[in-house]
């Protein structure tokens, strides 16, 4: 088949607008368009290696904790709490459990029932409610809630500020100000959609009570609502591998691994030696770690307790998730990075698994090469035949990558291509949150409390529709559609001239990135 150039397709020597195109077209072509692809290309080859290698050593180091049965109980002192005749209550730590919330009308009495329902003995918990509600009609709910568990000989909380500074750090903060706090050992925290067992305490605290040198033990999220749509079943394919390998590999080399903000109890001594809570990035949980990590305290991943919890069901709301959990690390790497080059209570392979595998290629280089090679640079390689992309970098490497992410949840690997797509198509939002981030450009310190439907309401789809009126002002994603539209141009250039067979992959792409565009994706809630 005889091979055309753009020049040839918007006119070439003909009189008008396209020829007008098709000629600077070609006078930038060679001199200009062919360099910078090369170049674009080798960057990204680059960073597909670097994600590569952290993969497999990642995987590596996994199947040697199954072989091996590696536990934390292994590692680590743990004993069962035991009553204790002579000391009676007192055998048990003091404990404060912090529930954050804004407007959680959906799930607070689920979060504070939860709380209010661990086996601990009540007069040696604190259960404090941190309410940062702006809606009048929801702090009262959520403080006659507090009421009735407190009628009931719960010894509970309900705290309330003047203003939001800092969101929830800054709540967290304030909520260690308070003279009772002074009593507590243990901080656990649940953000309000979280629902611990019983017997968290349990089987978490003993981690702490026996090793000194334990600042944080951080356990596992299961999701209540994770069969709910296509977007949450993608969702959790992610989380499992962040859970099921990333944690777990963190944990288990004595590396490093990032507090997830919830589901967690902190060694309160080692969370106020760290510099206490900082709003200074989105991600302060994340910030948090890093600090008491830097001062040598260890974390331990407790992989086998689960807590119940909600992933975000609307598009809205997981795009303004992602926007945060993303920005937030790589401002913080900015911020951060001499900080821990020059420390010195750390060894140096925990300096360079922090600067390079967790924050570098976790946080930066897998957003980045996700989109930039895949929805921007492979593509334009059609309409450049001069610039090739070898088998490895566009095959061999990818499949890899993409099989070992998705081992965390087996039950979906039917979806494998769906989660491919869909991941493309988020790592548009989390390649611009990156960035915002690392020059701490104007969104850099958005904060927007991640939307819940609750587990009860998503169960029974009450307010919940699946077939919303299209209304373009409030659906239309133009970012996504702009990207749809060139991948759709590129796949079908390399339908009609090409010979790579690119296109196969540029159509499928090119209709994710259209159905995000338009709103067709994930749970919808009726404005009225």
């Amino acid at each position: 088949m005889e091979r055309f150039s753009p020049a040839d397709i918007f006119g070439g020597d003909n009189v008008g607008v396209s020829g007008q195109i098709g000629m600077l077209w070609q006078q930038v072509r060679t001199p200009l368009i062919v360099p910078l692809l090369k170049v674009m290309v080798i960057v990204c080859l680059g960073m597909s290696l670097m994600l590569f290698v952290e993969r497999v050593y990642m995987g590596i180091v996994i199947v040697l904790i199954k072989l091996f049965g590696w536990k934390p109980e292994n590692k680590y002192k743990w004993e069962p709490m035991k009553e204790d005749l002579e000391l009676g209550n007192f055998n048990y730590p003091m404990v404060l459990v912090q529930i954050p919330m804004y407007n959680e009308k959906e799930v607070y009495q689920l979060s504070i029932g939860a709380a209010c329902g661990l086996s601990w003995p009540a007069d040696r918990i604190i259960v404090q409610v941190l309410d940062d509600s702006t809606d009048p009609a929801i702090k009262a709910l959520v403080e006659q809630e507090c009421r009735r568990w407190a009628s009931k000989g719960i010894n509970i909380k309900y705290e309330i500020r003047e203003n939001r500074n800092g969101y929830k750090a800054g709540a967290l903060k304030e909520g260690m100000k308070h003279s009772y706090v002074k009593l507590c050992d243990y901080v656990a925290i649940f953000d309000a959609d979280f629902q611990p067992q019983p017997d968290f305490l349990c089987r978490t605290i003993p981690f702490l009570l026996h090793n000194s040198d334990i600042a944080l033990v951080q356990t596992r999220w299961k999701f209540v609502n994770s069969d709910e749509c296509m977007m949450t079943r993608m969702q959790e394919m992610s989380l499992d591998y962040h859970f099921i390998v990333e944690q777990e590999v963190g944990s288990n080399t004595c590396a490093f691994f990032g507090f997830n903000g919830t589901a967690g109890v902190w060694r309160i001594s080692a969370l106020n030696e760290a510099g206490g809570w900082k709003d200074r990035t989105t991600v302060e949980d994340m910030d948090l770690a890093v600090r008491a990590s830097l001062k040598g305290w260890k974390f331990v991943y407790v992989g086998h307790v689960k807590v119940k919890n909600e992933l975000p069901s609307t598009f809205k709301a997981y795009r303004y998730q992602q926007h945060r959990w993303s920005c937030g690390p790589a401002n913080l790497f900015r911020k951060m990075a001499m900080e821990i080059v020059r420390n010195k209570k750390v060894s140096l392979w925990k300096k360079f698994y922090l600067l390079y595998s967790f924050f570098f290629v976790r946080k930066i280089v897998a957003h980045l090469v996700t989109f930039i090679f895949y929805c921007l640079v492979l593509p334009a390689t059609v309409l450049v035949p001069e610039v090739q992309v070898p088998k490895w970098g566009v095959v061999y490497i990818p499949s890899i990558i993409t099989l070992l992410n998705a081992v965390g949840t087996p039950r979906s690997f039917h979806l494998l291509i769906f989660w491919i797509l869909f991941e493309n198509v988020m790592s548009l939002h989390r390649t611009k949150a990156t960035f915002i981030g690392l020059f701490e450009a104007g969104r850099v310190n958005e904060w927007i409390v991640t939307e819940k439907l609750g587990e009860i309401k998503a169960k029974l789809g009450s307010k919940v529709s699946k077939k919303p009126r299209f209304r373009i002002g409030e659906r239309l994603h133009i970012l996504e559609l702009f990207v749809g539209l060139y991948l759709l141009f590129c796949g079908w250039y390399d339908m009609v001239y090409g010979r790579t067979r690119f296109f196969i992959f540029l159509f499928l792409q090119s209709i994710a990135f259209f159905i995000a565009a338009f709103g067709y994706i994930g749970t919808f809630v009726p404005a009225s």
